[in-house]
């Protein structure tokens, strides 16, 4: 840590206490897979679900932080890690709130997701996997990334030119190319219903 930093966490009040108020168990749900595999979908979609469940929600979504807070980041490997680094230390802040954190991000690599894991806390983060075929994500890609990539406009792009690596042991896996968005839904709240119940 730097000089001169003094960290205030003792004096404010703690997570605990704020999770008692909310009734709920504050958790990071980290949505991994390629562009168009219906992260931000989802995403959006569970967090209206779990509101209508009266659970309390924060959505991070890659495009929206890399146009705010990451807006000096570009997609090296180094941009990348750097990326989701401030991710995770913005979503460890938001669960010490005893909000419920749902996260979007294409996080590509085995190193990349266990930072974020490491700086969250290992009991707090739930990693969800979206694993539809690449051909499908293609199809899908409304702004046509996958097309400029191909052609070599994009550099260092996840799946074409720049790789993913899928997780290992998530905790939830889903292809969203044969399961709707409503049973994806239903999978993803039976998945943490138990982990974000108080």
């Amino acid at each position: 840590m730097a000089k001169n930093i003094y960290p205030v966490f003792d004096r404010i009040y703690d997570r605990k206490v704020k999770e008692e108020i909310l009734r709920q168990s504050a958790k990071v749900i980290w949505f991994t897979g390629l562009s168009s595999s219906g992260k931000t979908t989802l995403a959006s979609n569970l967090e209206k679900e779990l509101f209508f469940r009266r659970f309390f929600c924060q959505v991070l979504d890659g495009d929206n932080i890399r146009a705010g807070i990451n807006n000096n980041l570009g997609f090296s490997v180094e941009d990348r890690l750097e990326n989701i680094r401030r991710i995770a230390e913005v979503s460890k802040l938001i669960i010490n709130t005893g909000l419920i954190t749902i996260c979007s991000f294409i996080s590509p690599t085995e190193e990349i997701r266990q930072m974020a894991r490491n700086i969250i806390g290992e009991n707090d983060f739930i990693e969800i996997f979206l694993n539809p075929p690449l051909e499908v994500c293609e199809q899908r890609d409304t702004k046509g990334l996958y097309k400029k990539a191909r052609s070599g406009e994009i550099k260092d792009f996840t799946g074409i030119s720049s790789p993913f690596e899928a997780p290992k042991h998530p905790d939830l896996e889903i292809d969203t190319s044969v399961t709707s968005i409503k049973d994806s839904v239903e999978l993803i709240f039976n998945t943490i219903i138990d982990r974000i119940t108080l």
